[in-house]
């Protein structure tokens, strides 16, 4: 289902994924998400960037700001991911004063680390899959455990520390004029979610065709112009729910765009599978 990502443990990795999986489109969550490009051809919408990947290049994500890889169906496509809870992992970084590993999410959001696939990058990818391999093993149970995919997490999140310090990227100064256009489209967007808006309506406040705009906007992110405009929606009603529990679903639905309240519930329960009562009172 578009928008839902259900992460059900404080941690999930899964290493050198090979198949696209269909039910993720544009979405957000919670968790903290280390993304590892390997192979193959993705063009990735993070808020209002778009980042053409390249082998070695890693995404880091606090997870709220919206997301989603752009794949063309006939393209190789194989990446790692990590997502964990930041709470989870507190006592443990606590331990070994490393609180401020998880900087880089709480202060950026998202970035850009680019290896070239270099060795410290090839030593990383070790560590990931010995971490799936943790997670999968059932003779470790319990405590153990559990420490041991801290300890490699703790590895990993050091390594990519360690990386972005030396190889973050340096965003070209020019760009090519339809990846232009798009964030600039997305960025309209991010800026004016809360008002009604129509293809129409972006494209004049942007000089551009409505065709254009709704062309390039696709080929570029893979999402429609609509679907962004929604996803940017239900991204915010996710915070305010989280943020704001004394707000009432009417006040959220409002503030987020949603002329509604009746689609405001529709259109939440459909994306995310649960009513917004029912997100706001969960453990």
């Amino acid at each position: 289902m578009k928008g839902k990502l259900v992460i059900e443990q404080p941690l999930m990795v899964h290493y050198k994924m090979e198949t696209y999986w269909d039910y993720i489109d544009y979405h957000s969550h919670q968790e903290y998400e280390i993304y590892f490009f390997h192979a193959g051809s993705c063009r990735y919408l993070i808020h209002d960037q778009i980042y053409d990947l390249e082998p070695g290049d890693i995404l880091l994500m606090d997870g709220m700001a919206l997301h989603k890889p752009n794949i063309s169906p006939d393209s190789e496509y194989v990446r790692s991911t990590i997502h964990f809870s930041p709470q989870w992992m507190e006592k443990a970084l606590e331990a070994v004063d490393g609180l401020h590993l998880l900087a880089v999410f709480e202060k950026l959001h998202y970035c850009l680390i680019r290896t070239q696939e270099n060795e410290e990058s090839k030593e990383l990818e070790k560590l990931v899959q010995r971490l799936e391999e943790v997670q999968r093993n059932n003779d470790f149970t319990g405590v153990g455990k559990e420490a041991n995919t801290k300890i490699l997490l703790l590895q990993i999140l050091v390594a990519v520390n360690q990386l972005g310090q030396v190889h973050s990227l340096k965003i070209p100064s020019k760009k090519a004029e339809k990846e232009m256009h798009a964030e600039n489209i997305a960025s309209f967007i991010q800026g004016n979610f809360q008002m009604k808006l129509s293809i129409e309506s972006i494209a004049n406040a942007l000089n551009l065709s409505k065709s254009y705009t709704s062309h390039v906007f696709k080929e570029m992110t893979g999402f429609t112009i609509m679907e962004y405009v929604m996803g940017c929606r239900l991204n915010r009603v996710k915070q305010l729910l989280e943020n704001e529990p004394e707000k009432t679903l009417k006040n959220i639905a409002h503030e987020s765009g949603f002329e509604s309240i009746s689609h405001f519930s529709r259109y939440f329960r459909e994306k995310v599978g649960m009513t917004a009562k029912a997100y706001r009172n969960r453990e």
